[in-house]
């Protein structure tokens, strides 16, 4: 039986810019690496209990077409204090956090490769919180 999603993959230009973003802004914990030619080819990052990023590098993503690739969301529990963080930490916010039209916060940025991240803070009276009720 599906019971979540346990990895998103991205293809990265530079895997230091990246795994200095994932790991040190948002603080996700890397799990492993395999190399190819003896260099780093794609790393796991722990997000959440069995829930990962897998980035991939690949110096030439030009050819990638993600035509329906919109952006992957992070729940926070504090979603002004993670944006506050983030942004002390020197990396832009590209859309400050406001409640949106489904009752929960939500704020905007990107990676070094310009992939669109939300976080996402669920509040109690949010269609998703009632919409687990109904499931």
């Amino acid at each position: 039986m599906i019971y979540g999603i346990c990895h998103v993959a991205f293809a990265v230009r530079d895997i230091e810019k990246s795994l200095n973003f994932y790991e040190k802004i948002l603080g996700f914990k890397r799990v492993f690496h395999l190399e190819r030619d003896r260099n780093i080819w794609f790393v796991f990052l722990k997000i959440a209990e069995e829930q990962y990023l897998e980035i991939f590098l690949d110096n030439d993503i030009s050819h990638l077409e993600n035509k329906s690739y919109r952006h992957f969301c992070i729940n926070t529990n504090d979603i002004f204090k993670d944006v506050e963080e983030i942004k002390n930490k020197g990396w832009n916010i590209d859309i400050e956090p406001f409640l949106g039209i489904d009752g929960n916060y939500q704020a905007f940025l990107r990676d070094p490769d310009g992939n669109v991240i939300e976080l996402m803070q669920i509040l109690p009276d949010s269609l998703l919180k009632r919409s687990e009720k109904l499931c």
